[in-house]
């Protein structure tokens, strides 16, 4: 099992350079990645305050040398294909291949689509992440692409340069269980980020729940080829306390644990605590 920090991108982490300290941080006492979500207005909270995603993981490349750096998650209905293909290959190169691409339909989808005019309809988002998905994966060849689908069109365009990693980064495709629809879509692709209903968001699912998703998952699958689980959430500082805690995720299936703090808590956007339980470490199996 691998450990990640996953933080906002809203409240202290707006500011690059804090988000840059973290990563820092996170690399010198052992984490394997650093993750940043994706959001533009989330609930309107009045004076919250939100960063780019990518400029946030462009400092984060910056300061650091070894873990790996990507968006957890990003909406790609919300993103024009070839803009968000260029984004990521030049953050994979500014890197040097160390990232991962987070996508899902995004939420909430009334905040962050349909009060920008665009559509919030499950179906249409869910469509164009599928459609988006095929397309980066057809850009980061670096060959000449021609699409023709429901929502994109391309014609003939090769861009370049390609990712540093090859084929391409891997893609994490989030999705809510016990929904099979998301799950088989991730299937496709390298990993899964979970979102378990059953949990809620400061709780966590029970372990048969885990061990039924990554079987399901496998028998979607139609390679050998490796797959991660990503799953996670507050751990304590304490290392005995967070291995009884982590371990038995490790031992049904998840491949990486994200920790991040508990969400919608007063602290899950401030650089203090979260610096804290970075510094304290991952946990230790």
């Amino acid at each position: 099992m691998r450990f990640s920090v996953c933080i906002p991108n809203f409240g202290d982490f707006a500011d690059p350079r804090a988000v840059a300290r973290v990563a820092a941080a996170a690399e010198e006492t052992g984490w394997d990645g650093l993750f940043v979500w994706d959001h533009v207005v989330l609930d309107k909270r009045p004076g919250r305050r939100f960063g780019d995603p990518w400029l946030l993981l462009a400092a984060a490349a910056l300061a650091t040398s070894r873990i790996r750096l990507g968006p957890m998650v990003t909406p790609v209905a919300r993103r024009r294909p070839q803009q968000l293909a260029r984004v990521v290959s030049t953050l994979d190169h500014l890197s040097g291949g160390r990232v991962v691409f987070g996508a899902g339909l995004g939420a909430p989808l009334e905040a962050e689509f349909a009060d920008f005019g665009e559509s919030a309809d499950p179906k249409v988002v869910a469509e164009k992440l599928d459609e988006g998905l095929d397309l980066l994966a057809r850009f980061w060849t670096g060959e000449p692409v021609t699409f023709s689908g429901k929502h994109f069109t391309v014609r003939d365009v090769p861009l370049l340069p390609e990712p540093v990693q090859r084929p391409r980064p891997p893609i994490w495709v989030a999705g809510r269980w016990p929904n099979r629809r998301p799950m088989r879509r991730a299937a496709r692709w390298d990993g899964v980020v979970p979102i378990f209903e059953s949990a809620g968001h400061a709780g966590f699912p029970d372990l048969a729940e885990v061990r039924d998703l990554i079987a399901y998952i496998r028998q979607e699958r139609d390679t050998d080829a490796p797959f991660d689980v990503v799953f996670g959430g507050p751990s304590p500082a304490d290392p005995a306390q967070a291995r009884s805690l982590v371990e038995p995720f490790a031992e049904a299936g998840v491949t990486w644990w994200e920790e991040s703090l508990p969400y919608g808590s007063p602290e899950e956007d401030k650089l203090d605590p979260v610096l804290r339980r970075v510094e304290a470490g991952p946990p230790s199996l």
